[in-house]
């Protein structure tokens, strides 16, 4: 069990973040998680407080619990990835994240419990995550079960159980992450009364903490010597785009990236319609060039981001026009995102399109809240947020991009930014300079 004094800090629930209240903030002026030319390094030492990874396991449980509270769950049963480390702070790759081969469960009024996979992983987990207070078990894994899928997931349910009744929650709601339908009707068989839990892990998730915020700094410095290296050494002509996807892979995983999650190169035609994935064109004179860079940093938290430049020329006129048209709905989009606006102030600055005609996510005019996944929570999207808009609140953190796309271009211009909320505005995360004779 945990001690007295981990209880204590993972049960303090009931408040937003603040900024570190031992800080002195009086020469910087704001909080120092705000100021993006103020980073950290993931290292630690005694004479820096730096990231508080301990801190940021417990306050990230304390919200979970918060909004548990706030939506009466009597636990959460949870099996994507990003939601058990959010809840138990532990990692083992990321293969493993969704596909239900392990879980946690997090009981009202108690400590979470990590359902690991059995034999060395198990063992690691012991070692790695001495806050679990040996809350370790064995993870029981149903899916390509074939005809022991039914048994083997009726096993699993009866494990959970047994936690739930340890805490007498198990009368009560019990919230599960995703829908597995073997799953579903192993746990209802147990008598469980299963709902969503993904607004609660959402209203958890969406808003960081302060050592939340350094580590998706963290991340973004990184994206942006990357995307630096790809616009001024590893883009010319005669290179393939696998081979700029490539370098950015291996340079990100030398600093110490958990997860290169993809890398997205277009080049020429492949921007027009645009190609989210590379492919083996080899890039020349005159190529517009859109790369995306999406990973996970050492911290765990993503970087997703997109600059677009020329390869060995200049820009036309028509190619300012693209660009300028893309980077201002891009900023204009931005300039909308504040504490008390909501995501319908946001989309309207989002051009018209497939997402206005389909009244569905294309995913390249919109926002997206970015954390421990690259899709964390709440978007924004001209096909639902104009009518059904969401409060922005301060420490959300999100990805924002936009796109110049028209049928009949030879070429065209994408953009992203992440950025994250503060108390008046919004401060960007990434910095990789724009393209200024595109601008001019």
């Amino acid at each position: 069990m945990a001690g007295v004094g981990e209880k204590s800090r993972a049960g303090a629930g009931g408040q937003e973040p603040k900024a570190d209240p031992g800080m002195d903030l009086s020469f910087i002026g704001r909080p120092h998680e705000f100021l993006t030319r103020r980073i950290y390094s993931t290292t630690s030492t005694d004479w820096q407080r730096r990231v508080d990874f301990d801190r940021m396991r417990w306050e990230r449980l304390a919200r979970a619990k918060q909004m548990m509270e706030e939506f009466d769950l009597g636990a959460l049963i949870l099996f994507v990835g990003e939601n058990v480390r959010y809840v138990t702070g532990v990692f083992q790759g990321n293969w493993k994240n969704n596909i239900f081969i392990r879980y946690a469960v997090l009981p009202r009024g108690g400590e979470p419990y990590l359902f690991e996979t059995v034999g060395s992983d198990m063992e690691c987990a012991k070692i790695d995550a001495p806050w679990l207070g040996g809350r370790i078990l064995p993870a029981i894994t149903w899916k390509w079960a074939e005809g022991a899928e039914e048994y083997m997931a009726e096993r699993m349910a009866s494990g959970i159980l047994e936690v739930l009744k340890r805490h007498g929650v198990e009368k009560e709601r019990i919230g599960i992450d995703i829908m597995d339908l073997r799953a579903y009707a192993a746990l209802t068989g147990c008598g469980l009364n299963i709902v969503n839990a993904w607004p609660a892990m959402s209203a958890a998730r969406v808003v960081k903490t302060p050592d939340e915020i350094e580590c998706l700094k963290i991340s973004s410095a990184f994206g942006d010597a990357a995307m630096w290296r790809v616009i001024h050494e590893w883009a010319r002509p005669g290179v393939k785009e696998s081979y700029i996807c490539a370098k950015v892979n291996e340079f990100l995983y030398e600093e110490g990236f958990d997860f290169v999650y993809d890398i997205i190169v277009a080049s020429g035609g492949n921007t027009s319609p645009y190609r989210r994935w590379h492919t083996d064109k080899i890039l020349r004179q005159g190529d517009l060039v859109i790369v995306d860079i999406n990973a996970v940093g050492p911290g765990g938290y993503f970087v997703d981001f997109v600059r677009c430049f020329k390869v060995a020329g200049k820009p036309t006129p028509k190619e300012k026009d693209l660009y300028k048209e893309c980077y201002e709905s891009l900023y204009a989009a931005i300039g909308a995102i504040k504490p008390g606006a909501t995501t319908a102030d946001v989309a309207k600055h989002f051009p018209v399109y497939a997402d206005d005609r389909f009244g569905s996510v294309s995913l390249q005019q919109f926002g997206h809240s970015i954390g421990l996944s690259l899709y964390e929570g709440m978007w924004i999207s001209r096909a639902y947020s104009l009518k059904y808009p969401a409060v922005i609140k301060p420490r959300m953190a999100f990805a924002v991009e936009t796109f110049a796309g028209h049928p009949g271009l030879e070429q065209t211009v994408r953009l992203e930014e992440d950025l994250v909320v503060t108390e008046d505005g919004v401060e960007l995360l990434t910095r990789c300079p724009l393209e200024e004779d595109f601008l001019a």
